[in-house]
């Protein structure tokens, strides 16, 4: 059984807002749909089934939220991580590559619709995601992304050195590329409020309920906990990297990777005018990257990915993770400490968009939301809302797979991307006379 990383450190436990009451399953239950899992996936399907006018029972093996949706970064960017526009296009076909991507690219405004339209308070801002180029050569790149996704009908654009000066208060950047839909929030508070919203729209939400089985009775399932179960016509796991058993072999098909939280003490007034004065996210730019952006409070949240010594030295990880951060905004305070630190789990693969795996008749499996848990999370409850109904797989905005074990390689995969990805960009700064930024 996994050991997960601790929930109760992150900052966003300190400071969500209270869960809705809920208890655990006793006894039997019959419904249309069962979903295993409470995070943003298995949430937004339940909402997106139930306005359809379906039977859901959600079962959640800790607290809504536990996982991923409760201790990531709070950016909620509607990009693909690795994958190009036209790369999905031709991986996926280009019909259904366009319907995954006009989904994913409207994934903040969904977020952005569920909070509104269920009053969910969860710090919720949209002005944008910015992604800097610390190179010159660097904003060719950023121009072809921006370029393909102002063709996507997004917000879409390259802005020029003097604008992401204004924009982020740091002058390291030749440019950068600005989607003005991006947006950020308290990550737990989203994950409870959509819990609220499952309550209030008449879905049966069980938490401390972890599926430790699942069986054909003819032509349903049964779906059990420790202390009861769930009949059900179809069921959908939206576990992700919090996969806890089950025999359904879901974790075999990813490897986990960890990635590294931090939160600042809340900055001072004056410093939060400079840095980052349009209360976005911001992306440094580089393939090793750093990630941060404002809570309430006014603390900076970071997130970056182990590796060598990050990660594993705490006094190390930290004074890093501060000179980073300072070498970007001088105006930081030298005397800045970091007040939250932690860790959550993310389910790596080969390919860096969700996956749809079949797991029997009328059962299936989602995973790879990729660090785009917030967007992607929100806009799969469609997908798989879609699923349950029975729209034919050719017309999905993913395909169904069959289950497949993660490659061996996987194991290693990401963390050599990253050397290499570090190398590449201290050789090309190296080659333009740019200036290292500290602990390259």
């Amino acid at each position: 059984m996994t050991t997960f990383s601790p929930f109760n450190e992150t900052l966003w436990h300190a400071t969500a807002i209270p869960a809705p009451a809920m208890t655990p399953l006793e006894g039997e239950v019959s419904t249309d749909v069962c979903i295993v899992g409470g995070g943003y996936t298995g949430m937004t399907t339940a909402i997106e089934l139930r306005r359809r006018g379906v039977e859901v029972t959600l079962l959640e093996a800790q607290e809504a939220g536990f996982g991923g949706s409760g201790r990531n970064a709070g950016h909620c960017t509607p990009t693909f991580v690795l994958a190009s526009l036209d790369g999905l296009r031709q991986a996926l076909g280009r019909e259904r590559g366009d319907r995954l991507i006009a989904r994913q690219t409207k994934g903040a405004d969904m977020a952005a619709e569920f909070i509104r339209d269920y009053q969910i308070d969860c710090e919720w801002k949209q002005n944008g995601f910015f992604q800097g180029a610390l190179m010159p050569s660097t904003m060719e790149a950023l121009e072809q992304k921006a370029e393909s996704y102002a063709a996507a009908g997004c917000p879409s654009s390259l802005i020029d050195a003097a604008e992401a000066e204004r924009l982020t208060g740091s002058t390291r950047f030749y440019g950068g590329w600005l989607l003005k839909s991006g947006g950020h929030l308290n990550p737990l508070s989203y994950s409870r409020g959509l819990a609220r919203a499952c309550i209030q729209e008449g879905v049966r939400l069980y938490t401390e309920s972890r599926m430790i089985d699942a069986v054909r009775e003819g032509a349903k399932w049964r779906l059990k906990t420790a202390e009861g179960s769930v009949l059900c016509d179809k069921f959908v796991m939206a576990t992700g990297a919090y996969t806890d058993g089950g025999g359904m072999q879901v974790e075999k098909t990813y490897k986990i990777w960890r990635p590294l939280l931090a939160a600042t003490n809340p900055l001072p007034a004056d410093v939060r005018k400079q840095v980052v004065p349009f209360d976005g996210t911001m992306h440094d730019g580089r393939g090793d990257i750093f990630v941060y952006k404002y809570n309430r409070e006014g603390r900076l949240v970071v997130s970056m990915f182990p590796r060598g010594k990050r990660g594993h030295d705490m006094p190390f990880t930290r004074q890093m993770l501060l000179d980073r951060l300072r070498w970007l905004h001088p105006q930081v305070p030298e005397h800045t400490v970091w007040d939250y630190y932690w860790m959550g789990e993310l389910d790596m693969q080969k390919t860096t968009i969700p996956r749809l795996y079949a797991l029997g008749p009328g059962a299936v499996a989602c995973t790879g939301l990729s660090g785009r848990g917030v967007p992607t999370g929100t806009m799969l409850g469609g997908i798989l809302a879609d699923w349950a109904q029975d729209v034919p797989e050719t017309e999905l905005a993913l395909p169904v797979e069959k289950l497949s074990k993660a490659p061996p390689y996987m194991a290693i995969g990401p963390q050599l991307m990253l050397h290499w990805y570090a190398i590449k960009d201290n050789l090309a700064a190296k080659r333009q006379g740019v200036e290292l930024p500290p602990h390259p």
